[in-house]
């Protein structure tokens, strides 16, 4: 029986070789929000044959939209001459799409990376003003963030804008924006974090508004032959906060807007939340969302084995499989996953002579 996990799939007019994904990886290791060698490498790797589709790490949308000083970003000529280096790299010796997440880090921004602590930076840390749209912080001890008013709503979406141009102008083969792991559209989203009293909070009809303002601004200026989709926590994992009830209702809007795929993720807005996580934990959230809607939806979420990402894709549970923890691991997952299932994907024209069918007599499955 072929394989479906290794069967392409079509958004717009493009074609992914298989259902696997490198999900975004935060690195926390650029330079003033440049790309570096690093990141070179990082998603080098991955281009020669991790998966159909590789994504970059979140990239953020302005200095101040940054999680950590050492976070990627897509907002300044400097900025996008770096990630051009990189993709153009992935382009001339990788055989993956590629795609970047668009991201801005809201209340969650001005902290250190999680490899130092992640703690708010202190006053002589260069730390800075942080915006949400509610003037609540992420816990007791974190930054209290600037209330977003109607300029400041235009600012971000106007810098959105901006970095999707830029992407545009790189030629990325599709675009994401992140509206999970408590992130700036997702505090809109969550009635945890958006207690406003205009028209962007209330019901999600109001909380999802100002997301969805931002998701037409960037799919205008985005080509139209591309897909665009967005990631999208599913639940907080808290009482009171955003159920996958409403991310469905705020998928069914972005489905009419043009978009093309649902990322499905959760958690990452309250430090108060629960979560039992095992293998596959977020997959019924995903599965939830596709039975709903009729668009492509990804799962992610310790996602590891080759016969656990074909069962998803198979029963109809997800359409793609995002690894993240997985691809660090095995930078090789897809070509091992394609043995495994008796599949074949691509490699890049240096690595061939590695494919198992070109030495089957150190594969012994292969003598069978």
């Amino acid at each position: 029986m072929s394989s479906v996990l290794f069967s392409p799939i079509d958004l717009r007019d493009l074609t992914i070789a298989n259902r696997i994904v490198v999900s975004p990886m935060c690195q926390y290791n650029a330079d003033h929000g440049a790309a570096n060698d690093w990141h070179l490498m990082h998603l080098g790797q991955f281009a020669v044959g991790a998966a159909g589709l590789v994504m970059t790490e979140a990239t953020h949308v302005s200095p101040t939209g940054r999680i950590s000083h050492k976070c990627l970003g897509l907002y300044s000529d400097e900025t996008e001459a770096a990630l051009k280096r990189v993709l153009d790299f992935c382009r001339q010796y990788g055989v993956a799409a590629m795609g970047i997440q668009l991201a801005h880090a809201g209340r969650k921004a001005s902290v250190h990376p999680p490899g130092a602590g992640g703690r708010p930076l202190a006053d002589d840390e260069r730390p800075w003003t942080t915006v949400a749209p509610s003037a609540l912080p992420y816990d007791s001890d974190w930054h209290v963030p600037q209330a977003l008013d109607r300029a400041g709503l235009d600012q971000v979406k106007a810098e959105f804008v901006d970095a999707t141009e830029r992407a545009a102008r790189l030629g990325f083969d599709l675009a994401e924006l992140h509206a999970g792991h408590g992130y700036l559209l997702h505090q809109f989203l969550s009635p945890l974090s958006n207690q406003r009293d205009d028209d962007c909070g209330g019901d999600i009809t109001g909380r999802m508004r100002f997301p969805l303002e931002v998701f037409d601004a960037v799919r205008a200026v985005w080509p139209n032959d591309k897909p665009m989709g967005v990631r999208v926590s599913a639940t907080d994992w808290v009482d009171g906060g955003l159920t996958v009830e409403e991310v469905i209702a705020f998928c069914a809007e972005l489905k009419t807007r043009g978009c093309d795929f649902a990322d499905i993720t959760s958690g990452g807005l309250d430090p108060r939340q629960s979560i039992k996580v095992g293998p596959g934990y977020q997959v019924p959230l995903a599965a939830q969302v596709k039975e709903a809607l009729d668009m492509p939806v990804w799962a992610v979420g310790m996602i590891t084995e080759a016969h656990q990402a074909e069962a998803i894709v198979a029963d109809g549970e997800a359409d793609m499989v995002a690894l993240a923890r997985g691809m660090m691991w095995d930078p090789r997952w897809a070509w091992h996953a394609a043995e495994e299932l008796g599949a074949e994907t691509p490699y890049a024209r240096m690595y061939e002579r590695c494919r198992p069918s070109r030495w089957p007599q150190a594969f012994p499955k292969r003598q069978t």
